[in-house]
């Protein structure tokens, strides 16, 4: 601050001395005095308001250098840091939302391939469990089928022979009532013959 005050008195003392020759230069007298009045020279008012504006000058000098312009540099300084802390702030903040989405990217992408594979596996799982069953159910089939073929057999051996006894017993009825002899051999021979033709048929 001394710095600057040095520098404007310096600079007040260098122009009282130019001030000074100017206006015992200047022609004396309200006569000549024409046009503006602050161009006035030979006005003894003129050096003390040359003097004051110097003054004024070199106070406001002062005083913008020592006080304003160091006030406006920091503001401007901390806003500025403010600034570029808000800047790296910002870059940090996006960093780590792009590391975020990428973890979310891949995390996801692990539970779709998990998701994928526990699909398929439940898929050949189920197949497995339906083919075991599939082929416990046909197995369990043939065995009835089988059971009811027996049956089914044996019921027409059952009733084959039934309806050959009644056939011969009628057959033999029915000779001995028209001829009066029977002859039970040839009865039982042709009822033999008849049951196998319509048995093929």
């Amino acid at each position: 601050m001394s710095k600057h005050l040095r520098l404007a008195a310096l600079t007040a003392l260098a122009m009282l001395p130019a001030a000074a020759s100017f206006a015992a230069d200047a022609p004396h007298g309200a006569e000549h005095a024409k046009g503006m009045p602050q161009l006035d020279f030979a006005n003894p008012m003129l050096v003390a308001q040359v003097i004051w504006l110097l003054a004024i000058f070199a106070l406001l000098y002062v005083l913008m250098a020592g006080f304003a312009l160091p006030r406006v540099a920091r503001v401007l300084e901390t806003r500025r840091q403010r600034i570029e802390g808000d800047l790296e702030a910002a870059q940090a903040a996006k960093t780590r939302a792009d590391a975020a989405m990428a973890e979310l990217r891949a995390a996801t992408e692990r539970a779709r391939t998990e998701a994928q594979g526990q699909v398929s596996a439940a898929v050949t799982k189920a197949q497995d469990e339906l083919a075991t069953l599939t082929e416990a159910q046909n197995a369990k089939l043939a065995k009835q089928i089988e059971a009811a073929e027996v049956q089914i057999n044996a019921a027409r051996d059952a009733a084959m022979g039934a309806l050959r006894q009644v056939s011969a017993e009628t057959a033999e009825a029915v000779v001995t009532r028209i001829l009066g002899a029977v002859n039970r051999g040839a009865i039982d021979g042709a009822v033999d013959r008849e049951l196998a033709i319509r048995g093929r048929a």
